[in-house]
C-alpha cells in the first residue's frame, strides 16, 4: 500500500498535495446512502414449494458487501448469463473495473455541473453498458478491486474520499479549476481500486481492457431499457427521475402490462434481465416476495395478494413509496404448490438465505415493485418493438 502513496506524492504537483488534505478530512464525514451487507439467514423452511418451470444457467452467486454498487453485480451478472447464452464461455467479469471508470466519469459530470447534481455511490444498468462500450472490461482475477487491504468490498471510506476530492475541486479558492485534478482523482482510485491493467493473458492471449470486450459474444448496443409511468407518454423513451440516473440516460416506457410481457416472454426464452427496484417486502431469508391483501400471512403460500393497476405504480412512485433502492438479476420462473407464477431473482447479498441467494417473487410484487429493467432485444416480444417510437 505504501508505495502507492509515495506514487501519487511523487506523480502530482502541490495541488494534488492540497486535495489530498481535503480528502484525509474528508474520509472523517459521514457519507449518505445505504451500504448493503449481506444478510443474515433464517433457515427455518419454508411453507413454500416451488416447481421451476424455467430458469437460465447464471454465474455463482456472489457478494457485494458493503458497496452501493448492486446495479454493477446485478448487470454484470446478466451480462455473464448473457455470455453463456450467446455461446461463450463461463466468464467472471470483473465488477470493479466497471465500478472504477464510473466513478471516473461520474466525478467528471459533477464537477462541471458545479456539484449540482448528486456524486452517489449508486448507479444504473446502463452505468455497466456505457462503461464496457467506453473502457472495455477484464476478468475478475485481473481487476479484484481490493487494493485497501480487505478481504471483501468496503467502500464506505472509498466513497468519502473520492467526494471530498471532487467537494474540494468545486468549492477551491483559486477561482478556477485546474487542468491536474482529474490526475490527483484518478490516482486515489488506483490506490483503493488498482491501476488499469494495459495487458492481460486469458487462456494463452493477450488482451486489454477494450479487445477484451470486443472478443465476448455480448453487444453493448443490443441492450434496451424499459419502465412503465403515466407521467411520460407510452412507447418513447423518458429520462427516469431517480437520484441513481446520474447520466440521465433514456430508457423505453410502455404500459405495466406490456412490461410484464416483456419479462415473462425474455425468461421464458432463456434471456435473463437486469432489475432495478424498490425491494420493500422482500425477507431474503425467507427468499419470498409479495404484496398480500391486508390482514393475509405472507407466509402462507394460499394468501390473498393486491391487483396491483397502472395507477398503482404511479402512486407509489409519485408520493416516495418506490424507490430505486436495489438492483438485481431476474433468471427464471417458477410456480409453488397452488399454481402462482413467480420471478426468479439472483442477489448480490452473497448465499446465506434458505435458496442459496436466489429468491421469488409474486407477480404482483413484480408489478408494484420493478422500477426498470433492461434486457436483450431478442427477449422483447415483436408486437411491443414494433411500438417503440
Amino acid at each position: 500500500m505504501y508505495h502507492k502513496h509515495f506514487k501519487i506524492i511523487a506523480m502530482k504537483n502541490q495541488f494534488v498535495s492540497r486535495l489530498l488534505l481535503v480528502v484525509l478530512f474528508a474520509a472523517f464525514i459521514p457519507v449518505s446512502g445505504t451500504f448493503a451487507q449481506d444478510k443474515p439467514s433464517e433457515n427455518k423452511g419454508s411453507q413454500y414449494e416451488f416447481k421451476i418451470i424455467k430458469q437460465a444457467e447464471t454465474t455463482p452467486v456472489i457478494s457485494q458487501a458493503s458497496t452501493s454498487t448492486c446495479w454493477c453485480f446485478a448487470t454484470t451478472s446478466m451480462l455473464e448469463s448473457e455470455i453463456i447464452r450467446l455461446g461463450g464461455p463461463v466468464t467472471d467479469l470483473s465488477e470493479m473495473f466497471t465500478v472504477r471508470n464510473v466513478y471516473q466519469d461520474k466525478a467528471g459530470r459533477y464537477v462541471r455541473l458545479h456539484g449540482s447534481t448528486s456524486f452517489p455511490a449508486g448507479g444504473a444498468q446502463h452505468d455497466v453498458t456505457t462503461s464496457i462500450k467506453k473502457y472495455g472490461i477484464v476478468p475478475e482475477k485481473t481487476y479484484p478491486g481490493l487494493e485497501y487491504g480487505e478481504a471483501a468490498h468496503k467502500h464506505g471510506e472509498t466513497q468519502a474520499v473520492l467526494s471530498g476530492i471532487v467537494e474540494g475541486v468545486i468549492k477551491n479558492r483559486n477561482g478556477k479549476v485546474t487542468p491536474v485534478w482529474k490526475d490527483a482523482f484518478n490516482s486515489v482510485l488506483d490506490v483503493y481500486f488498482g491501476d488499469i491493467p494495459q495487458s492481460f493473458d486469458v487462456d494463452g492471449k493477450s488482451y486489454n481492457p477494450v479487445s477484451f470486450a470486443k472478443s465476448l459474444p455480448i453487444n453493448p448496443d443490443d441492450y434496451i431499457e424499459f419502465s412503465s409511468y403515466l407521467h411520460h407518454p407510452f412507447y418513447e423513451t423518458f429520462v427516469l427521475e431517480v437520484p441513481d440516473n446520474w447520466m440521465h440516460k433514456s430508457m423505453y416506457n410502455i404500459p405495466i402490462d406490456e412490461l410484464m410481457d416483456v419479462i415473462e416472454n425474455a425468461l421464458n426464452k432463456g434471456i435473463t434481465i437486469s432489475w432495478a427496484a424498490d425491494i420493500t417486502g422482500l425477507n431474503f431469508g425467507s427468499g419470498v416476495a409479495t404484496i398480500p391483501v391486508e390482514g393475509e400471512d405472507p407466509k402462507d403460500p394460499s394468501h390473498k395478494e393486491r391487483q396491483i393497476s397502472q395507477e398503482d405504480r404511479q402512486e407509489v412512485f409519485d408520493n416516495y413509496h418506490l424507490t430505486d433502492d436495489h438492483a438485481m438479476h431476474l433468471v427464471g420462473l417458477a410456480k409453488d404448490q397452488n399454481g402462482k407464477l413467480y420471478f426468479i431473482e439472483k442477489n448480490s447479498w452473497g448465499t446465506g438465505n434458505i435458496y442459496k441467494g436466489f429468491s421469488y417473487m409474486s407477480e404482483s410484487f413484480m408489478r408494484l415493485r420493478t422500477m426498470s429493467i433492461m434486457v436483450h432485444k431478442d427477449g422483447v416480444p415483436k408486437d411491443i418493438m414494433k411500438k417503440l417510437k
